[in-house]
């Protein structure tokens, strides 16, 4: 069981990653809870049960756990140094992807933390009924957010939100 979940978990690591920069942004806390979530996924493992495919439930775990961290976080007071306060600096040859990927990212965590779970499953190409099952909602619902979302996002970029 650990070789099959090790395998799967490599397979689909970017997920995790993906999770962990948008639910979270200051780069200790990812790299706790990048940890905290893969040990959610163990202890969750048992329950795959091969009926959707692994990368669906492997988002649903993701998401839903880190929901509950961003949930608890809110109730503890927060410090930050100001040595981490401090954007990392970017080579030129990624400067101008880098930039646009994190300015994608910061509109995408000012969503709610349902929209951002639903955004971010649409962005990695899973179709509405894949998106509907995961998040626990209708097909026709997921469409209609899926399309709000998009609007709103658009609206940031060009309003200089982002």
């Amino acid at each position: 069981m650990k070789e099959e979940f090790m395998e799967l978990l490599y397979e689909n690591q970017g997920i995790v990653h993906k999770i962990c920069n948008l639910y979270f942004r200051d780069r200790l806390a990812k790299e706790d809870y990048h940890q905290e979530l893969i040990i959610q996924l163990w202890k969750a493992f048992p329950s795959f049960n091969n009926t959707a495919k692994f990368s669906s439930w492997m988002y649903r775990v993701c998401i839903n756990a880190a929901i509950d961290i961003k949930r608890k976080e809110k109730n503890q007071l927060k410090y930050v140094k100001l040595s981490e306060a401090r954007p990392a600096t970017l080579t030129d040859n990624n400067r101008t992807e880098n930039i646009q990927q994190e300015q994608l990212y910061q509109v995408i965590s000012k969503l709610s933390d349902v929209d951002r779970a639903i955004i971010t499953l649409y962005l990695d190409e899973y179709n509405y009924r894949e998106i509907a099952e995961i998040i626990g909602i209708s097909e026709s619902n997921a469409g209609v957010k899926i399309n709000r979302i998009k609007s709103r996002i658009i609206k940031s970029f060009e309003h200089g939100d982002a």
